[in-house]
């Protein structure tokens, strides 16, 4: 197993400031079918620090949002994690039993979906959402929820807080209902925010004010966040370090400027290249041949290999495993023969 993290393993239960927020660590996650197991995320390590924003990357079916559903503990039946870790704050967090996973994610971890009608209940006031959460999981009497309950709607800019409390999900505009989502998801005051594609459904102007709120309760509450997304217009605007991910693996990890201008993988490379620059023209952009494989048909060796115009021999045949490229790490036959040769090694 990869360590690219950047950080030191986790060892016993004990939290010290050297460790991350959330480790996972060698994370893979299996259906098992008729026709047999299909893998959809293969030995997926990384970590996220208090305050820090880890954005995760890639196209449909990558294993981007399985990823993050495995950490929350939301993996539907016969989905289940069959190897690694997931620690939180030094707990391990991925044997949990259901009740006591069911209290970690509503206490610990706070989750942001892409649609905030699948997070809110029709029939209820949001204000009624609200105060239930915090009541589950903090000692608050009901006037003290209703009071944080409104606080938090203020906090993540729902105006006249106060009278809106008691409107339903369908009286607010997609945007209102992503806060108010967002407000649901702070409610018992988190460690780790998981936001799978939280701007997609909403216009620009909203994206760019969810964007900066989410950046705000990272700097203001130290809350971690993990932002799923295929869109690298977020990720710029708000991750500080960026995992892109092809087939159920990260290809490459690393501070979010240098994969976006130094992509080292092949994958990145094509991503990178296939989004339109207004300080630089292009005759046309980057385009990367073919789509991403079934889970019943990944190929051997290097998954990516079909679709890179780099490809050698060992590509078609082993797996790289991530290795230091500049101050990145990516998966790949080409940069892991640099390092040799300029360690005076050889294929």
């Amino acid at each position: 197993m990869s360590d690219v993290s950047g950080a030191a393993p986790l060892r016993g239960e004990d939290v010290t400031a050297a460790q991350p927020l959330l480790a996972v660590e060698g994370l893979r996650v299996e259906f098992p079918t008729r026709r047999g197991t299909l893998v959809a995320v293969h030995d997926v390590s990384f970590a996220i620090a208090p305050g820090e924003v880890l954005g995760v990357v890639g196209e449909s079916g990558a294993g981007k949002s399985l990823t993050g559903s495995a950490i929350i503990g939301l993996i539907d039946p016969p989905g289940r994690i069959a190897a690694g870790q997931i620690r939180l704050a030094g707990r391990r967090i991925d044997n949990l039993p259901y009740e006591a996973m069911r209290h970690v994610r509503g206490r610990e971890i706070g989750a942001v979906f892409q649609d905030p009608l699948t997070s809110l209940n029709p029939l209820y006031a949001v204000g009624r959402q609200l105060v239930e959460t915090i009541r589950t999981h903090l000692p608050m009497s009901q006037s003290e929820a209703r009071a944080r309950a409104i606080g938090l709607l203020e906090e993540v800019g729902i105006p006249a807080a106060a009278r809106r409390i008691d409107h339903y999900p369908h009286q607010f505009s997609g945007g209102m209902r992503q806060r108010v989502v967002i407000a649901l998801a702070l409610a018992a005051k988190p460690k780790l925010i998981v936001a799978d594609e939280p701007t997609t459904a909403l216009d620009v102007s909203i994206q760019a004010q969810i964007i900066q709120l989410l950046k705000r309760l990272c700097r203001e509450h130290g809350t971690a966040v993990m932002l799923v997304t295929h869109d690298m217009g977020v990720i710029a605007e708000t991750a500080d370090r960026v995992a892109v991910m092809y087939a159920g693996r990260i290809v490459e990890i690393g501070p979010v400027a240098d994969v976006i201008h130094r992509p080292q993988h092949p994958y990145t490379v094509g991503l990178m290249g296939s989004i339109p620059s207004i300080v630089e023209e292009r005759d046309r952009l980057t385009q990367i041949d073919g789509a991403m494989p079934r889970l019943t048909a990944i190929p051997p060796g290097c998954a990516f290999h079909p679709r890179c115009s780099h490809a050698f021999e060992r590509c078609r045949h082993e797996r790289p495993e991530l290795i230091p490229a500049g101050v990145t790490r990516a998966a790949c036959w080409l940069r892991i023969d640099q390092v040799v040769a300029s360690r005076g090694g050889g294929r």
